[in-house]
């Protein structure tokens, strides 16, 4: 499993002791909303503000560090706001949340897609691990395009240890929903609006998931779910 969605999970189970803020008003403003929503827009603008004060990353090693932090900085702060928010007033907080963070991760694609190398991708071996999976999570949080045009290279990278495998079936598992596909991998976990429970939704051949994780160095499925489900999401 992903260090950061269990970080993200961490954020998410110690703010659910802090109470919730008070609900919204029946009509609310744009600029209601956009005050409500403050600490994440907040909370992306300190970003920027801490990297913009650096002096200039010394090679794309460093940058793709510095995207990726932004990208952890940015969907942490969602889940903890997000957590706070009254179930009745998610529904109209959560599109200008994602609005929000969608925005930085436009500005960290552009940056990615202008530095990719001629192989076709960071691997770990010439950028190292930490740039290599920043550049995994900004792609991770991109769209159906990037992710087919990423996958063929990723692939083959696995076997070689250029890329870990549980990043490859993560992305895999991302397009297959985008496609409407059940996953193959079950590495995708939400929380379906209204339930408050963890859940990968339909795998394909269930019965031999756990073969094909293992195949790619991945923990089993149960394991996986066990470190979830102790983590309650209390945001949807």
């Amino acid at each position: 499993m992903s260090p950061f969605p269990f970080l993200a999970l961490l954020l998410v189970s110690a703010t659910q002791t802090t109470g919730q803020a008070p609900p919204l008003p029946a009509v609310i403003s744009e600029q209601d909303v956009a005050i409500r929503i403050a600490p994440v827009t907040n909370a992306i603008a300190a970003v920027r503000a801490r990297q913009a004060a650096l002096a200039p990353a010394a090679n794309d090693s460093e940058r793709l560090v510095r995207l990726g932090e932004a990208d952890r900085a940015a969907r942490s702060a969602m889940q903890v706001f997000m957590s706070g928010v009254p179930r009745e007033d998610r529904p109209t907080l959560r599109r200008p949340v994602w609005d929000a963070v969608k925005a930085l991760d436009q500005e960290n694609q552009t940056a990615l897609l202008a530095m990719v190398p001629p192989e076709g991708w960071f691997t770990r071996t010439r950028y190292g691990p930490d740039a290599s999976t920043a550049a995994f999570l900004i792609v991770q949080h991109s769209n159906p395009e990037l992710w087919r045009r990423f996958l063929p290279v990723l692939e083959p990278l696995v076997a070689t240890g250029e890329i870990r495998g549980l990043d490859y079936a993560e992305m895999f598992d991302r397009l297959r929903q985008s496609d409407e596909k059940p996953q193959y991998y079950g590495t995708q976990v939400g929380c379906r609006y209204g339930t408050n429970v963890w859940s990968t939704g339909e795998i394909e051949d269930e019965a031999h998931v756990d073969e094909r994780r293992a195949a790619l160095g991945i923990e089993p499925l149960a394991e996986q779910m066990a470190q979830y489900l102790a983590n309650p999401p209390g945001f949807c």
